[in-house]
Order: C-alpha cells, then structure tokens, then sequence
C-alpha cells in the first residue's frame, strides 16, 4: 500500500497527471498475456513487483513479460536467463545487463543509495554461479553486499580470516555444496540470522545437493534457515528483508523514484 500511497501523493502535488496515475494502474490485479498473467498488484502488497523466471520460458515470451514490468517499475530483473533469452531482452532494452555467471538480467532505472550489509559466502568456486545470483538480486533491491568467496571449510582458516565482517552484517547468505557445512560453521560466530543455501556440487553420494540439504536442515547452530537447492534468489529476497528490516527501513517502503517517478524493485514469476 505504500507505493499506492506514493503514486497518489505524486498525483496530489501535480507531478503525475490523472491519465498517468490511471495508466499506472491499469492492468490491476493482473495484466493476461495468454502465456502469462502478470501480477502487477504484488508491489502494492509487498513492496517487490514480480521477477521473470526465465528458465523454460521462449525469449520472445520473457521479452514481451519484462517490457510489461519495465512499463510500471524502474527496476527489472529475469532470473536463470540463457543467452538467447538475454539478448531477446537487450535488444528491446539496450541498458540491461546480463550477469552472465549467475543467468540474471538486470535492468536498473532507480536513484537509491545500497542500505545495510549482507555478507553472500560460498564455500567454493563451484558455487560462485548460485552466490553470485543471490548477490546480484540484493544489490538489484537495494541491500549493500559484501561477497565471501572461496571460504569452505576445508581451508576454514580463509573464513576466520573475516569474521570481523561477518559480524558486522545484518544477514550472512551461505553457499555451498559437498558436505554443507559452510552454514552451520558461520551459524556459530555471528548473532544475525543465516540463510544457508545448498548447490548441486560434488561427487555422486551429494546426489545433486541433497546431501548439502540435508546437512543444512539438521544444522545445530541457531538462526539458520535453509532455502532450496540453488536458491539464490528466495535467500536473496529474504536477506533483503531482514536486512532492510535491521536498518530501519520496512520492505514494503519503496526505495527512491526512478526517472519516471515509479519506485520500485524485484518477486519470482
């Protein structure tokens, strides 16, 4: 409701006409492409408009759904985009970028400053694809990042080596695959919550990050919880809420207007 509130304070002072606030709501609860009914109402409830999930989809299906999204936010992201998917986007939006690592197309538009600290570690290299997605979508919705990379427990003298900054974030996103353990590891030196995140890698008994899943389910230090195999973006939404949540500032608060005066930022659809 905030960003509604927004939208009509804009309205009040002369800074959007009546045919552009009408314009803006428009397609309210849903706009229905046939193959895609997108949920333009989300960033009234929660402060973050949909994200594309752009695994499956034709690249002339996350085009057509991403200039939607672009109309009515500044921000726009497409999560798990191959390279035809990407360049689909960017032919339409020439600004965007493909963080090719990580899959993720990122429009950005807004004028904001990054608020707070999540620290985003992985355990190794392997990991960076599913690391990087979570950080690139909380700097994408406003969360200052600190990147941890390469700091499994094998060699746990590298994690020691910044505990410092682990300590002074508001959240810790943990990476890993093999065994796991990363999470529970950095569970025990930090009094913020710990979103741990399995990854698919390592030999056949991790049977594609069931092991890692599994080791992360029964952690035993407190304040983790665990999102799904390779879920670097549901830990990312979280983390930027409780990041955004520990600096003062509420999720469902818009970040600062972009160009055309519409705040906003990324929810998967």
């Amino acid at each position: 409701m905030e960003h509604l509130r927004r939208l009509l304070d804009s309205f009040g002072r002369g800074e959007l006409s009546l045919e552009e606030v009408l314009n803006r709501l428009e397609g309210l609860p849903f706009e229905d492409l046939g193959f895609a009914k997108i949920d333009h109402q989300r960033m009234f409830r929660n402060g973050y408009p949909e994200v594309i999930f752009g695994q499956g989809k034709t690249p002339d299906q996350a085009a057509a759904i991403f200039s939607r999204l672009a109309e009515r936010n500044p921000d726009v992201l497409c999560t798990r985009a191959a390279s035809e998917l990407a360049a689909a986007i960017q032919t339409e939006f020439p600004d965007a970028v493909y963080h090719e690592l990580c899959r993720v197309v990122e429009l950005r538009r807004s004028l904001r400053d990054s608020i707070g600290l999540v620290v985003v570690a992985s355990g190794g290299t392997s990991d960076l694809p599913v690391a990087e997605e979570a950080a690139v979508v909380l700097e994408a919705l406003g969360s200052r990042v600190e990147r941890l990379y390469d700091v499994g427990v094998a060699g746990i003298h590298r994690l020691l080596s910044r505990t410092e900054t682990l300590r002074q974030a508001n959240c810790v996103v943990a990476v890993a695959g093999m065994e796991g353990a990363l999470p529970s590891v950095i569970g025990g030196l930090v009094a913020v919550p710990v979103i741990a995140v399995p990854t698919s890698i390592g030999y056949g008994a991790s049977f594609g990050g069931i092991a890692a899943l599994l080791a992360m389910l029964n952690s035993c230090a407190t304040g983790v919880s665990v999102v799904n195999i390779g879920n670097g973006f549901g830990a990312a939404v979280q983390a930027d809420m409780i990041n955004k949540l520990a600096a003062g500032r509420h999720p469902n608060q818009p970040v600062s207007a972009g160009k055309d005066g519409v705040g906003g930022t990324g929810m998967e659809k």
